[in-house]
This record gives C-alpha cells, sequence and structure tokens, in this order.
C-alpha cells in the first residue's frame, strides 16, 4: 500500500554518498547484530542461503551475541505454530521521495534469535519470492528488495535497536550498506553501524533497467561505474561491495576465484579493490538436523563406530526407487537444481556410459532446466532397476540418499561452497566432485597409494572427466575394499559445524567495525 501522508520518525536527510560523522561501535561484547536476508530457515528457503542466515543467527546467538534478522513476510512465509506479535502496526519507509507503509511483525526462534517479519502486500504477497510459478523474473524485484533494506534500517529507528553490525547477504539486501553511508552517516541509531556483506553466489547480482533507479534514492552520484551503473543498467551487488566495511564470500577458494577474470563474473576488478577486506568464509553444517546418529528421515541410524544401520538404509533406498536390492552394488546419488551451473548438464552426457561399462545404480533428485527434467525423468524407463529419479524436491527423500548410497556426485561448474558434499561427508557417502570453490576446500582427494582422503575430485568440466573419476571411484568400491573403509571413516570424523564458521563471522565484523572508524575519521 502506498500513501503520501504522516512521514515515518526520521525524515530523510540530503544524501552524503561518500561521507559518514559518527561515533564508533567499538568492540565491546556481546556485539548487536542485524542480519537483513531474503531467506531464512526454516520460514521462507529457495536455496542456500536460507540455511545459512538461520543456521549462523541461531550460532551467534548461542555465543552471547544480541542478533535481530529481517525478512519479508511473503505470502508462502512458514510460521504455522509460531507466536507472531505485531512490532509496529506502521512504519513509515522513504523511497525516491515516496513514502511507502508496512506493518512489521516479530517471533523469536528456539536459539534466541528475534526475527522481524516486513509485510508490504504490493511486494511480498506473491506466488514466488524472485519469480512466478513459470520461472519468470518480477521486474520490480530492485523496487522490492530496496524497499526491504530501507525498511530493515527504518525498523532500527523506530525500535531504538542500536547495531554495531548491519550484514546484508546477496543482491537483494546489497543496499543496506550504502544507505547506511549515504542517507543514515549522521544517525544517532545507525550512525556507528558497520556493515558487512556476504556474497552466497556472485553469479546473481541483480542487475535490472535503470528506470528503477530513482525509487531506489540513492542520487544520480551513486550511478556510476564504481557504484552501482553497469552498461546502463543497475548493478545491485556491485554497490554492495562498494559500500560494505568487509566483504566475504562462503568458501576461502570460492574467493580467490572469484578475484580471477574467468570466475569474477565481471566483478573480478571490484572485488581485488576491496583487498584484505574481501575473505572466504566455509559455510557450516547443521549437524542437529544433518547426522545419521540423529536423523528422524533414514529408516535406520548409524555412526562411525557402528555403519549397520548405513547398508538398511541402502537396502531401502532400493526399494524405494524400484532398483534392484543388492547391497553389494554400488549407488550413486545426485541432489540439487537441474541446471548447467550445478553439473547437471555433464551427469545427462555421461551417466549412460557410466551405467552401460560399469556395475553401478543412480537415484536422482531435484528439479530445474525442462529438458533436465524430462531427460533424468526418463532415465529408469531406459535403465530399470539400475537408475532411479525424482523430479522435484522432498526433503526426507534427500536425507535418505544421503544415507543410502555409496557415492554422492556433485559436479558444479562453479560452486561457492556446497552444503550436500558436507552432509555426505558426515553420512560415510563419498563426495564425487569437480574441484571448485567449497568443494575443493572441503573434500581431500583419495590417494590410491596410501588410501587417505575423503572423496574422489577432477579438474576439467567435461564429460570425459566425469566419467573417469566415477570409474576410478567404482574401481575403488570393489577393488580396494580397504581403502573405502579407511576413506569413510576419515570422511565420517570430518567437522564443518557452524560454532568454526561463527568465529570467524565475529572477527569479520570486528574488522567492519575497525574499517568503519577509519571511514569515520577520514570523512571529518
Amino acid at each position: 500500500m502506498r500513501k503520501q501522508q504522516r512521514p515515518p520518525k526520521t525524515a530523510p536527510k540530503k544524501a552524503r554518498p561518500n561521507a559518514a560523522r559518527s561515533r564508533s561501535s567499538g568492540g565491546v561484547q556481546p556485539l548487536k547484530i542485524l542480519m537483513v536476508a531474503s531467506e531464512m530457515v526454516p520460514y521462507v528457503k529457495a536455496g542456500g542461503l536460507g540455511d545459512i542466515v538461520g543456521s549462523l543467527s541461531a550460532e551467534l546467538s548461542r555465543l552471547g551475541h544480541e542478533v535481530r534478522v529481517v525478512i519479508p513476510r511473503y505470502s508462502s512465509l512458514n510460521i504455522q505454530g509460531q507466536a507472531v506479535t505485531t512490532a509496529l502496526p506502521s512504519m513509515g519507509v522513504w523511497m525516491g521521495g515516496v513514502c511507502e507503509w508496512c506493518t512489521v511483525s516479530s517471533m523469536s526462534t528456539g536459539a534466541g534469535v528475534t526475527v522481524y517479519l516486513i509485510e508490504h502486500n504490493l511486494y511480498f504477497n506473491r506466488e514466488g519470492i524472485y519469480h512466478d510459478n513459470s520461472m519468470h523474473d518480477y521486474l520490480d524485484n530492485p523496487r522490492r528488495f530496496a524497499f526491504l533494506s530501507r525498511a530493515a534500517l527504518q525498523l532500527c529507528i523506530d525500535t531504538g535497536f542500536r547495531p554495531d553490525i548491519v550484514h546484508a547477504n546477496d543482491w537483494q539486501t546489497s543496499l543496506a550498506p550504502a544507505y547506511l553511508k549515504t542517507w543514515h552517516w549522521n544517525d544517532a541509531i545507525l550512525g556507528g553501524a558497520a556493515s558487512v556483506f556476504t556474497i552466497h553466489n556472485l553469479a546473481y547480482q541483480g542487475v535490472y533497467a535503470h528506470d528503477n533507479w530513482a525509487y531506489l534514492g540513492l542520487g544520480d552520484r551513486n550511478f556510476t561505474e564504481k557504484k552501482f551503473e553497469s552498461f546502463g543498467r543497475i548493478n545491485m551487488l556491485k554497490g554492495g561491495i562498494y559500500y560494505a566495511d568487509a566483504v566475504n564470500t562462503v568458501s576461502p577458494a570460492y574467493a580467490r576465484e572469484t578475484t580471477t577474470p574467468d570466475g569474477g563474473f565481471g566483478l573480478a576488478p571490484y572485488l581485488s579493490d576491496k583487498g584484505d577486506n574481501y575473505t572466504g568464509i566455509l559455510n557450516g553444517v547443521d549437524y542437529g538436523i544433518w547426522s545419521p546418529e540423529k536423523d528422524a528421515f533414514i529408516p535406520k541410524r548409524y555412526s562411525a563406530t557402528d555403519m549397520k544401520g548405513k547398508a538398511e538404509c541402502k537396502r531401502a533406498l532400493q526399494k524405494e526407487f524400484l532398483l534392484r536390492e543388492d547391497g553389494s552394488v554400488a549407488l550413486v546419488g545426485a541432489i540439487g537444481r537441474l541446471v548447467h551451473q550445478k553439473g547437471f548438464g555433464l551427469i545427462a552426457r555421461s551417466v549412460e556410459n557410466i551405467l552401460n561399462s560399469m556395475q553401478v545404480q543412480v537415484v536422482v533428485l531435484g528439479s530445474g532446466e525442462g529438458w533436465l527434467e524430462h531427460y533424468f525423468g526418463e532415465l529408469p524407463k531406459r535403465y530399470p532397476g539400475r537408475a532411479g529419479s525424482f523430479i522435484g524436491f522432498n526433503n526426507s527423500l534427500a536425507h535418505r540418499i544421503e544415507a543410502g548410497c555409496d557415492f554422492f556426485l556433485m559436479p558444479s561448474l562453479n560452486e561457492p561452497c556446497g552444503l550436500n558434499q558436507m552432509y555426505s561427508l558426515r553420512y560415510g557417502t563419498l563426495p564425487i566432485v569437480r574441484a571448485t570453490g567449497g568443494l575443493d576446500d572441503t573434500v581431500v582427494n583419495y590417494n590410491e597409494a596410501s588410501g587417505d582422503g575423503t572423496g574422489f575430485k577432477f579438474w576439467e568440466p567435461s564429460p570425459r572427466s566425469l566419467y573417469y573419476t566415477v570409474g576410478w571411484a567404482i574401481s575403488t568400491y570393489y577393488d580396494r575394499k580397504h581403502h573405502m573403509a579407511k576413506l569413510v571413516s576419515a570422511a565420517m570424523r570430518q567437522d564443518f559445524s557452524w560454532g568454526r564458521s561463527a568465529l570467524e563471522y565475529v572477527k569479520l565484523y570486528r574488522k567492519a567495525m575497525k574499517n568503519k572508524k577509519s571511514y569515520d575519521e577520514r570523512c571529518r
């Protein structure tokens, strides 16, 4: 709903794109952290971003920090059973000379994180999060998510919450760092807040038509090549990189790759300009959910010291996918979005050679591009008893695939971090991955001489490389069983819990606060 009356508590000041005069947040414990995101598990999820926001906020809260998360109140939001209260019955948000009105609700997670829900029916009462059911992008996405960023900051003003850190995530909230340094540079509540901007996937940059620019309220001085302008269009992610006090992505290897021409998706120079203020922090895994000792979705639980249950999980999975029930045959699983970037095109061009030349079974779970959905949907008809597929997504089935398979295939063309390979390690399901981004960081390649490692890697993104690497894994399964046992044992001992990653984020927050203080001093 849009009105042009009764302005918000703090009317907009003249924008100051490159200056800030404010107090420093300092390094006092505990930190006050405002996370702004378009997704958060368990309420709404389209990808790994939702998992990370939900898990990281909880871990930071457990470390003693005060964490508040702001997300949209989508019509599809899963908040059944939650105690939701009205935090602000009416909140005005200035957007390019127009005052947008919204309602703010709040709830608390089991980890003590306060979650605010921004309710604006025009922007968030829709069938999808980013696009409609036909996968068509909403053309007003830059306005929708610019509004989310401004609303999150206005919420701080209206509730009196003075964050030390505003943590923005991906292009959808990339304007929050810019608004802090332009509209809120001398604000009593927000003037001292430092910003951290996390890039979960550089390929998605929020590039939209220039006719949305006036609504964003950042002025012509910010529509430049160094900031938001890209070939005459708005690049929202690019502006977030420029204005954030510290930027990170979700694995060290991906951070290195994205500063190269091949891996930077056009933004490598801007990331390189951040110097040591651009880093990689590996995502964590919630082992309370993804662990064979605790998993409620698998038919039989097991552990590294008692693997009997894994054999039962394998037999149950074979039965579920109508495969020949044989515990001795190697079983390979793949889960993910059926798209080019995730390497499913490579799988489609090699899987029949694998099935025709190896003693192996294959199961696939996912949805995505039409031709891949059709191809994998038809695969079981061509290879009955040896191939199975489920087109769509089923969370409990994903758990059963992780537990029941011997190998997990993840040949991504690029992968910022990846989570499934880390889940697989804990389940003793050896990953077969392309050595890129977080896949390279988290999987140790098998050493055939010693039996050391936790999985199998290949580098060239080709069907041939995938085929021979799967063959290498399958030959190890049948011919070097003592090495298989050693690999599985090492894989299940890997620890990618959020505790370590959360501490790295706290270090980054403190670095951002120091950078903000230096920025303020330079602008005095």
